[in-house]
């Protein structure tokens, strides 16, 4: 770190401290030419994460996006806020996982997909009618069949 004063880069730390609930190191140097005492910060250089649509527009990742669509989804049926959350959580901890800088918004819509098979069957069909932009009732069809193949096995196993 060079002195702001005098411009060496001979200094010596004198004291550490987290601040922000440890997101921030603040240190307390002495210029080692001068004996100018100086604070620096230090933090984790953040690369805010970018959806890259359709379109290819990219855009900002937005948590609270995938939370509203998922609440859009679930609207009138049996799934709690507090279910919704923890998805919405799995799913951004997932992307943050296997994302750095920019995340195709497929494999956004997959994870939700994903997620809401597991929580509601007609969520998911809601959810996967509006994202795969279903033309016509045949496309619906496509979807459905193979969820009630599933839950007709299902029921002949009890």
């Amino acid at each position: 770190m060079r002195c702001p004063h005098c411009k060496e880069d001979n200094d010596r730390v004198v004291d550490s401290r987290l601040t922000n609930e440890g997101a921030v190191i603040r240190r307390r140097r002495e210029c080692l030419d001068c004996f100018l005492r100086y604070t620096t910060y230090e933090r984790v250089e953040e690369t805010p994460l970018r959806v890259v649509k359709k379109s290819g527009e990219r855009v900002r990742f937005e948590r609270e996006r995938i939370l509203s669509g998922m609440v859009r989804a679930c609207e009138k049926l049996p799934v709690s806020i507090e279910q919704l959350e923890a998805s919405t959580h799995a799913i951004e901890a997932k992307i943050h996982e296997g994302y750095d800088r920019e995340v195709d918004s497929t494999v956004i819509g997959s994870l939700v997909m994903a997620e809401l098979r597991t929580l509601d069957p007609v969520a998911y069909l809601r959810f996967a009618s509006v994202y795969r932009e279903f033309k016509d009732i045949s496309q619906f069809l496509e979807e459905l069949l193979p969820m009630m193949d599933k839950n007709e096995a299902g029921a002949e196993d009890q």
